[in-house]
């Protein structure tokens, strides 16, 4: 492994961004994990003593302090630029003309619309995908709440293609699936962190929404802002931080949008949110190391999840024996309305194979790794 440190540390020293950086940190157990997550520490990989994390320089100088600091690595900009080799990534305006171009080819089939507006007032667009309009157990598929995991947006939007093009192939499972359910995509639940992310050409590293918070600094963890166990273990109560858990609880307007949706919805009973990286199919709870009282429950979530890490090959988990994180989608759709909610961390594997920004050439792949679990969760919305 060393081998590989010495060739990142080459790589990574020829562009740096802001005073953001890669750091591993000692942490063998979930109580260390856990507290790194709510100091703002923000953990993109679990070794087995030792965190991959991405942090500022009173993050570094914390670590350093503690005694902590394995390893750091200034952050890389330039090798997966945006401009340069990954064109086929979508930007919020090209998904907008991808579904409106879509929704008039497909118009018998699919609707197109806006579930409310987020801090910069952009639409966040839904598609609904059904035969005809009755109500029917439906699915919904959620991309994009980290504004840098754009792999996270183009899976789900490439699923509304997919699916629209298989139904005119007269496909029959999925002439099944527009005739007995309703499948809702939104692609991106954050387009205003995913456009600052790429608005210079180059990728920021940038997770949280833009809203403007006290003081000088920006943004709101989307994914800790959700209203059950809100405030708990794993986000932190800084703004500056990677983090931030918000204010309040659904302080946000994109998290409202989805809690507004989600509460005139409510045959929804699957939701599958799309992040990435690491390879992993996740069921709550997040928030807390206990699992799901249910049993019952408990038995369908490690059903279904160790039956689509199959479909893709990635590891099966309670996302909470990772780290606890408070305040997230997936613990909030199944604790407040029962919805079997699971997170797909996509590839790439880890930091080293690309991490957040491992190019547009894995797009196909991942999407055609996870059209098979899509379909059983769809096909399990009754």
């Amino acid at each position: 492994m060393s081998m590989i440190f010495l060739s990142l540390v080459l790589v990574f020293s020829q562009n740096t961004f802001a005073d953001l950086t890669w750091m591993e940190i000692k942490a063998s157990t979930l109580e260390e994990r856990t507290q790194l997550a709510s100091e703002g520490y923000d953990i993109v990989a679990v070794e087995e003593d030792r965190v991959v994390v991405l942090g500022d320089a009173t993050l570094l100088q914390r670590a350093q302090l503690k005694n902590t600091l394995l390893a750091r690595y200034a952050v890389n900009m330039s090798p997966f630029d945006f401009p340069q080799g990954d064109e086929p990534f979508h930007s919020y305006q090209e998904m907008v003309d991808e579904l409106q171009n879509l929704q008039k080819q497909y118009s018998h089939v699919m609707t197109l619309f806006s579930i409310g507006a987020s801090a910069e007032n952009r639409d966040l667009w839904m598609v609904r995908l059904s035969a005809d309009s009755a109500v029917k157990p439906a699915t919904v598929f959620m991309g994009g709440h980290h504004a840098r995991e754009h792999v996270s947006v183009e899976v789900p939007l490439k699923l509304v293609r997919y699916l629209l093009e298989e139904y005119q192939k007269k496909n029959p499972r999925v002439v099944s699936i527009f005739n007995n359910y309703e499948v809702f995509i939104i692609p991106i639940v954050n387009p205003d962190g995913k456009e600052f992310d790429v608005a210079n050409g180059n990728y920021q590293h940038w997770r949280k929404n833009r809203s403007k918070n006290s003081g000088a600094s920006y943004g709101v963890d989307l994914n800790r802002n959700y209203g059950y166990g809100w405030g708990g273990a794993g986000a932190s109560t800084s703004p500056s931080n990677e983090t931030y858990r918000g204010p309040s609880a659904f302080s946000e307007l994109e998290t409202q949008a989805i809690k507004k949706w989600i509460e005139q919805t409510p045959q929804v009973t699957m939701m599958l949110s799309y992040h990435s990286f690491s390879q992993l199919v996740l069921w709550p709870w997040g928030h807390v190391a206990d699992k799901i009282p249910d049993p019952s429950d408990l038995a369908t979530f490690e059903t279904m999840g160790k039956k689509m890490a199959t479909m893709t090959g990635y590891k099966p988990m309670k996302s909470g024996d990772l780290y606890l994180a408070s305040g997230d989608t997936c613990d909030w759709a199944y604790g407040e309305h029962g919805i079997f909610a699971f997170t797909f961390e996509l590839d790439p594997r880890d930091f080293w194979q690309g991490g957040f920004y491992p190019g547009a050439k894995v797009i196909e792949g991942v999407f055609q790794k996870n059209i098979e679990p899509a379909l059983y969760m769809i096909e399990s919305a009754k």
